[in-house]
């Protein structure tokens, strides 16, 4: 078998790490705001910590920074275009990214930051840890309350695969295994 070189700017597309999410933020005057997200990584088990990365040059980067508190909301299959529809415009251009996406925001519990009742899971996080984001804009979060959405039986998943190719999660396999 003869292997293939891979331009380097392609990697990234075969190790996303997981499903895409959408984050939420409030800023200081409780203007909400959504983005797509697929860079972000599980930490830890208790308390469940989750890594993420939000380009400064995002309208809620500033907005983590400054609240240190967010949401993440996990949207199934269903909710694909208006994911990729949160992906393509800004915060700064659109007042109201819910209303204009068809996005329903709930009040969350622990966080200003609104949960959204589409997804079938949402995660209340607070900024735990800063120290990665001057030189990756990697956030550390705490996972402070957890939600899900019982009415969403079996949710799959959408992962970004590059260039507007998305995979969807598919048949689910059980292995024995002495590990969570």
């Amino acid at each position: 078998m003869a292997l293939k070189s891979l331009p380097l700017s392609e990697v990234y597309a075969l190790l996303e790490p997981g499903p895409v999410v959408l984050l939420t933020t409030a800023d200081r005057a409780d203007r909400a705001n959504v983005m797509t997200m697929s860079w972000h990584m599980m930490m830890e088990f208790t308390p469940p910590l989750v890594g993420c990365v939000v380009s400064e040059g995002n309208h809620s980067f500033k907005a983590l920074r400054a609240t240190k508190e967010c949401v993440i909301a996990i949207p199934a299959r269903r909710l694909a275009a208006k994911v990729v529809k949160a992906g393509n415009c800004s915060g700064r251009d659109v007042a109201d990214k819910f209303a204009a996406i068809g996005l329903t925001p709930l009040p969350a519990r622990m966080v200003s930051a609104p949960l959204i009742a589409d997804c079938f899971a949402n995660l209340e996080c607070r900024v735990v840890d800063t120290r990665m984001v001057a030189r990756y804009n990697m956030f550390v979060l705490e996972v402070v309350k957890a939600w899900c959405d019982p009415a969403q039986k079996n949710p799959k998943t959408i992962h970004h695969q590059g260039w507007g190719r998305f995979a969807v999660d598919g048949r689910v396999i059980t292995l024995k295994s002495g590990k969570a």
